[in-house]
């Protein structure tokens, strides 16, 4: 059976500054937290908020820029 992928662009903020560390190869990888936030409202008209948090891991050139620019609360689309 062939791999079936999905394509998800999610916006949201960091939780925590990027952890930035280079692997073997040299190649550069940042990992951080993303929380993103959905608000809505319900059929009893109702305002509710929802976070989901996400982990991400960030590879190469991408890495390098989120670890010089991007700290704790920064807006980041993914």
């Amino acid at each position: 059976m062939a791999a079936s992928f999905n394509r998800v662009i999610l916006a949201g903020n960091m939780t925590r500054d990027p952890e930035s560390r280079a692997l073997p190869s040299g190649q550069a990888l940042a990992k951080f937290s993303l929380a993103v936030n959905r608000s809505y409202t319900t059929k009893e008209g109702e305002k509710r908020e929802e976070v989901t948090y996400v982990d991400v891991e960030s590879y190469g050139k991408q890495a390098e820029i989120i670890s010089k620019y991007c700290t704790k609360g920064s807006g980041i689309l993914v």
